[in-house]
């Protein structure tokens, strides 16, 4: 029989004595807003972690500043790790390899927290004891806000998107500029995908700056702070750079972020963990507005994770380690390969998967593994670091940075000649162009200033490259 949820928001107003001290996970505890609790000190939590999308969450409150020992203990081989919330951002992680995660944590005793417990690796039970919570406690959670400045309702016109709603308490937000909306008549947008490493200076003053209008700009992330402000602020010429942590499907749900990208001319997903974008923003008023940036006329764009979800097919490496190409190559089904997709709809990014650090971290083996696997007539673009490709809505690209842009695709004379679960990938004649700056790619019609050549591989060799792909 599934459990009876409680909302947090009427969580946070309860006394450790209101409800029975969890000795035991009740599933579905996979979001924060169904967490099990509360718990209670020198209570021992019983839990299992089910399967790799599997997570745990548990609440306690605590109004008194207090000092938590937190354990999670799982078996040999497995490995499990735990977060602990406050009502305003990440507290703390325990992420380390070993049997035993232990800490101890300083709370200021702000009300309700929450705690997630996470698989890198394994599946299985596990016991969660937290000592240090006081007997008695209860008190309304603040949901205070933390980083930058208030928001509120406040600041410049609608532009068709209405008045800025308040921000939710613990929404971490960063704004350098304007707190008014500026309105630009934006007619045609793009997409600019960038290969992690140092961010290109000559993309966002080339391709970006002319389309914005000075415009207001959205940077995106799961972590991390305001680093992106002033750098774009300059050289975009922008009216504000506002900065979102939106690490909590809460914030992802909140009408606040959605008007935030609704009303940008410009948005930026940062680096960071695809997988925790896709797990904390897939399914929600984010991932709507996303979707429609560019069909607004607005800029989209990303770097590293911020460039993978840009595509129909996104590697997720959600709870398995980052693929190697030679694991990769190995077995079309190898257990560190996990291809997702349904985040973003963008028309010249349907059958296409994207993958970057790419020459740096040799990610050519990988790419072509993960197209074996895909449907037929796949694109797959890789993009080094220090490196970027802007696109237009009609699938026109072009390359900046010091690195190279390799897009592959299958035509009549490429061979998927053994891709089965359980075997060596064996992947023949695909077509590789390898774009330098100024170079073009058109994704709509194959186009290109460059003239291809045909590459492969075959995960039966330890040189498993045909024809030296990156040459």
């Amino acid at each position: 029989m599934k459990k009876k949820l409680i909302p947090l928001f009427l969580l946070s107003a309860m006394s450790h004595g209101a409800l029975a001290c969890v000795s035991a996970e009740t599933e579905s505890n996979d979001a924060e807003s169904d967490a099990d609790g509360p718990i209670c000190s020198s209570q021992t939590v019983a839990g299992n972690i089910a399967n790799r999308r599997d997570q745990d969450w548990y609440y306690f409150n605590i109004n008194t500043p207090s000092d938590l020992d937190i354990s999670l203990s799982h078996a040999n081989g497995d490995d499990f790790d735990w977060h602990l919330y406050d009502a305003s951002q990440r507290l703390y992680s325990a992420e380390t390899s070993g049997r035993n995660e232990t800490a101890s944590v300083s709370v200021s005793g702000s009300g309700l927290y929450t705690l997630k417990v996470t698989r890198y690796k394994g599946r299985g039970d596990y016991t969660l004891d937290v000592d240090g919570i006081p007997t008695s406690g209860g008190g309304s959670s603040g949901g205070s806000s933390s980083g930058g400045s208030s928001g509120g309702s406040s600041g410049g016109g609608d532009c068709n998107v209405g008045a800025r709603p308040a921000k939710p308490g613990g929404l971490t937000r960063y704004l350098t500029g304007s707190e008014a909306d500026v309105c630009v008549n934006q007619t045609s947008g793009g997409l600019l995908v960038m290969g992690g490493g140092s961010d290109v200076d000559a993309a966002f003053t080339r391709r970006v700056e002319p389309l914005i209008g000075g415009g207001d700009v959205v940077v995106l992330r799961t972590s991390g702070s305001d680093g992106y402000n002033d750098y774009l602020l300059g050289l975009l010429n922008a009216d504000s750079v506002e900065t979102l942590i939106v690490d909590r499907q809460q914030h992802a749900n909140d009408e606040y972020v959605a008007w935030a990208v609704r009303s940008a001319e410009f948005v930026w997903i940062a680096g960071g963990d695809q997988s925790d974008y896709l797990n904390q923003w897939q399914g929600t008023p984010l991932q709507q507005a996303l979707d429609e940036v560019i069909a607004r006329g607005g800029v989209l764009g990303g770097t590293s994770a911020g460039a993978a979800v840009q595509s129909e097919h996104i590697y997720d490496p959600d709870g398995v380690l980052g693929a190697y190409s030679s694991e990769a190559v190995s077995d079309l089904c190898h257990e560190n390969t996990n291809i997702s997709d349904g985040f973003l709809t963008t028309a010249i990014m349907q059958g296409v998967i994207v993958d970057t650090h790419f020459a740096e971290r040799d990610r050519m083996g990988r790419l072509m593994a993960f197209m074996a696997g895909l449907p037929a007539g796949i694109q797959g673009i890789g993009v080094d670091e220090a490196t970027s490709i802007f696109f237009t809505p009609e699938g026109s690209g072009v390359v900046d940075g010091a690195g190279s842009v390799y897009v592959l695709q299958e035509d009549g004379q490429s061979s998927r000649t053994q891709a089965q679960c359980g075997q060596p990938v064996i992947y023949e004649g695909v077509l590789r162009y390898k774009l330098n700056e100024n170079d073009q790619f058109n994704l709509s019609t194959g186009a290109s200033n460059v003239t291809p050549k045909r590459i492969g591989i075959d995960g039966r060799s330890n040189n498993f490259y045909i024809n030296q792909p990156y040459q």
